[in-house]
């Protein structure tokens, strides 16, 4: 199969609006972070451990998809590259390559989403809790 060079090219919008949108859930879990440990020096509950450990998976997580996401674009070049030079096997595979680190990048994602709704959860069952007191 023949690849066009500008089908290498597609991942790069994608991975620009990823990193946009992985950046501001850094930056927003960083300020969380901070605040919570503020909390923490404060009064030692163990709801802020929970929340804590929580936030640590999520940053995990989101460094693991910006890495992921990052190795997708340097392969997508690399096989941009390789195939201006002529080397058209090995730069399709090269855009597979990029395509299993996107979906790789991309399923972190979906997990830390999923994660995200476990802090919300906790905070959830703290309020039922003292409901029911």
């Amino acid at each position: 199969m023949d690849l066009p060079i500008s089908t290498y090219a597609l991942l790069f919008p994608a991975v620009s609006l990823l990193f946009l949108s992985y950046t501001n859930r850094f930056l927003h879990l960083s300020a969380l972070i901070r605040k919570l440990h503020t909390e923490w020096e404060g009064n030692h509950e163990d709801l802020l451990i929970l929340q804590i450990s929580n936030l640590r998976q999520r940053l995990e997580l989101i460094r693991l998809m910006q890495l992921l996401g990052a190795l997708s674009l340097l392969l997508s070049v690399f096989g941009m590259l390789l195939k201006i030079f002529g080397a058209d096997e090995i730069a399709h595979y090269s855009f597979i390559g990029a395509l299993v680190l996107m979906f790789g990048s991309l399923f972190g994602l979906t997990k830390e989403i999923w994660i995200s709704g476990g802090a919300l959860r906790i905070l959830l069952k703290d309020i039922e809790k003292e409901v029911k007191k």
